[in-house]
């Protein structure tokens, strides 16, 4: 029992304001303390606005109470293909289709904390639109394999529409701790199961866990009805425009100096790979894009589209140096490579490259695809990026045809 000590003599009436001015500060200091040490992870939060490169990482703690999805530590493989590596696009693919069946469960995605990166995709020689060789620096630097997830996208961004947290965070390992102790409602080892029954079943859609790595296939085979647009939650600009805040910054800076622009996208190299029948004659599943994707018959195609004297933005996998030279009889030609000055402090590797200049051709006014991906888009070729049974002989030439 605590013990008042009285006072004798005259005391004087405190302040009510003082008393509350008081009150609220230690109601305040109380409150800051029981949401720091809290088990929920709850803490504030602050947007950062800077002019200058220097970023912030995970701003975004989430606060409970929270279900989670987990998919596996790497973006395009619980699967079998696990020994190789896809493409940026192919992951984004998986990375999307995941997200979407998160957004579908009301359930905060694991996301895996490094993305792999396709080794021929970070070779020296292969920096998009300039093709010129990387030095020996920049290529000791692009050597790893992988790169944080947080290097290329913006996860508090991309929680404002699904809550994401990376696979090696603090949180995860308190969700894996919670789930050991929860035992049959811990963790539900899913495959096979349609994500309506995930949801609408109380056996799953009450577990703290669901862990999808048992599927046998790529992330993305979960997705096969993304051709009916009504299942479609995310679109296919949402990743792209959930580029990194250091990834965006270098975008605003180039498209400023770019002024206003038209841009496109000339995709070569992998996809031109040809096969000999059993006749020995060369075949391609695009057997026009090789023509159309040669700078004369790309100065005739975008003739229409792209007025002369226009600054024509280029991003490109073709290693040829100078192979787009021809087009400058007509246009302005830009590459990432003019922005080096920009670009070299920022750029850990070839897929942070390819996210910046994806959002430059986004800004452009007028914006050409190697192929089309929808009816009203604009194109270098007609030939189907779809394709993947039919192997045609490659055409070269465009005879009787005008320009």
């Amino acid at each position: 029992m605590a013990i008042q000590k009285t006072h004798k003599g005259k005391t004087k009436p405190r302040s009510p304001t003082l008393i509350l001015t008081v009150s609220i500060v230690a109601i305040t200091l109380l409150y800051i303390a029981s949401t720091l040490f809290s088990p929920n992870g709850f803490s504030f939060s602050t947007s950062i606005t800077s002019k200058n490169p220097v970023f912030s990482k995970n701003r975004r703690q989430h606060n409970g109470p929270h279900k989670y999805i987990y998919w596996g530590n790497r973006i395009d493989c619980p699967g079998k293909h696990c020994d190789t590596c896809a493409g940026l696009g192919h992951q984004e693919s998986s990375l999307r289709c995941a997200l979407e069946e998160a957004m579908f469960l009301q359930r905060t995605f694991v996301m895996p904390a490094r993305m792999c990166i396709n080794p021929i995709h970070n070779k020296k020689g292969i920096l998009h639109g300039s093709g010129n060789s990387i030095s020996e620096e920049t290529e000791e630097r692009w050597a790893d394999s992988s790169c944080a997830m947080d290097s290329l996208y913006d996860l508090d961004l991309i929680s404002d529409t699904v809550p994401v947290i990376l696979d090696n965070s603090e949180m995860w390992h308190h969700v894996l701790a919670t789930s050991m102790k929860l035992g049959s409602r811990g963790v539900a080892h899913v495959e096979g199961v349609s994500k309506t029954d995930l949801k609408e079943k109380s056996s799953y859609s009450n577990i703290l866990l669901i862990n999808r790595t048992a599927s046998p296939l790529s992330w993305f085979a979960e997705c096969k009805d993304r051709k009916n647009h009504s299942s479609i939650l995310l679109p296919y600009s949402f990743l792209p425009s959930m580029a990194a805040e250091k990834l965006r910054y270098a975008a605003e800076e180039i498209k400023k100096l770019l002024g206003d622009y038209d841009a496109m996208h000339v995709r070569r190299g992998d996809i031109l790979k040809t096969r000999k029948d059993r006749f020995g004659v060369e075949r391609s599943k695009h057997p026009h894009l090789d023509r159309d994707t040669r700078a004369e018959f790309i100065l005739c195609r975008i003739a229409k589209w792209v007025p002369p004297g226009r600054t024509l933005f280029i991003a490109s996998n073709e290693r040829t140096p100078g192979y787009f030279s021809p087009l400058a009889v007509r246009y302005k030609l830009a590459y990432s490579s003019n922005y080096s000055s920009i670009l070299d402090p920022l750029i850990e590797n070839n897929y942070e490259l390819f996210m910046v200049e994806r959002l430059i051709l986004m800004g452009a006014k007028t914006f050409i695809k190697t192929m089309k991906e929808d009816d009203n888009d604009l194109s270098l070729s007609d030939d189907s990026k779809k394709n993947t049974k039919k192997w045609e002989i490659p055409v070269y030439t465009r005879d009787g045809e005008k320009c």
